[in-house]
């Protein structure tokens, strides 16, 4: 059984790149009956999607100017 300082590493990973799919199969286990390691997960997933908002936000206003 994956250890949940394990699941978060590749919670985190996933978001820079593609995991193995054994990766992903220890990963959704895991996840799927640790909820803190769940809600970590989705709170790295609206982090990232906050970023890129902020980036694009960024870019669009450095383009009016």
């Amino acid at each position: 059984m994956m250890k949940c300082t394990q699941a978060t590493q590749l919670l985190s990973e996933r978001l820079d790149r593609n995991l193995t799919n054994s990766e992903k199969v220890n990963l959704g286990l895991h996840t799927a009956m640790c909820p803190a390691c769940r809600q970590f997960g989705k709170q790295m997933l609206n982090l990232r999607d906050l970023s890129q908002r902020y980036v694009k936000a960024s870019d669009a206003s450095a383009q009016d100017k």
